[in-house]
């Protein structure tokens, strides 16, 4: 073997969601200890947002509760896969998991992941979730730079988000788009958006042309936006509540506080009761 310096990005670790390949360089440092990224979590924790994929899971398993086995969920923006693996080892031998990634490196890891922890119920595509199914052009970081690669923004804009080094724009290379509705599944229960920026147009899109939408009414989980600036331009719509999943729905879990329904109300007294009641508080019973 010819000894070639290179220097290495991508590496095995073992992590709590199971054997993971992922990017050593995938941080960006927001103070002396503490970063953001999913392989900066998974190598410093051994997980990435436990609470939020033990969430996902949950919805996911109410879903086949309430409609029975053969439950879909789709990853928009799956990164290496930590909510794929998830999702796919908890569903085996009930349900499948549509994997989206669109910066072609990351998708090699996803795929990767897919394969080393045997998910023969999922399927990675190399692909932007959009509109409507087409061409894009995306920018490519440099994967050995310290950034938080997750939160690449395929579009440029005026608060781009920076993820730890600055992007070119004009240094782009074509992607396939898709909309959810092009991807013609039978059933969608469960749909997780993290697209930097592009949720509510492929989430629109999807409810207002799908048919499997009005039929399979999926619980939509946006991920937080991970700056201010993004939650001011992307507000979360009352209508992507967990309007399917009614058994784990609660002040703590429910982010449209004001569509819950009024407490329940004391019952009324029959007619009857009424009437003894004032016998007995009228004047001519004392």
């Amino acid at each position: 073997m010819r000894n070639v310096g290179r220097k290495l990005a991508f590496v095995l670790a073992a992590s709590n969601h199971g054997t993971m390949i992922l990017n050593r360089f995938d941080y960006r440092m927001t103070g002396a200890d503490s970063g953001i990224g999913v392989g900066f979590q998974l190598l410093e924790a051994g997980a990435f947002d436990p609470l939020e994929v033990e969430l996902a899971l949950q919805l996911i398993e109410a879903r086949r509760r309430f409609h029975g086995d053969g439950v879909v969920g789709i990853d928009c923006g799956a990164n290496i896969g930590v909510h794929t693996i998830e999702w796919a080892t908890a569903m085996t031998g009930w349900g499948s998991v549509v994997a989206i990634e669109a910066q072609e490196r990351i998708y090699y890891a996803l795929a990767g992941n897919i394969a080393i922890n045997n998910c023969f119920n999922a399927i990675a595509m190399h692909a932007a979730v959009s509109s409507e199914p087409g061409i894009m052009s995306i920018p490519v970081p440099d994967y050995f730079t310290p950034s938080s690669f997750g939160s690449l923004e395929l579009k440029p804009r005026a608060d781009t988000e920076f993820i730890g080094q600055p992007i070119d724009y004009s240094n782009t290379v074509a992607v396939q788009k898709i909309s959810i509705d092009a991807l013609s599944l039978p059933r969608v229960d469960f749909i997780k958006l993290d697209i930097e920026g592009m949720e509510l147009e492929a989430l629109t899109s999807a409810a207002g042309r799908s048919s499997w939408w009005s039929r399979s009414r999926p619980g939509a989980r946006p991920c937080a936006p991970s700056s201010t600036s993004a939650a001011t331009r992307w507000p979360m719509p009352a209508s992507t509540c967990w309007r399917s999943t009614r058994a784990i729905r609660s002040p703590t879990n429910c982010r449209c506080r004001s569509r819950r329904r009024n407490p329940r109300r004391p019952k009324r007294q029959r007619p009857s009761a009424r009437r003894a009641l004032r016998g007995k508080c009228s004047p001519h019973s004392l």
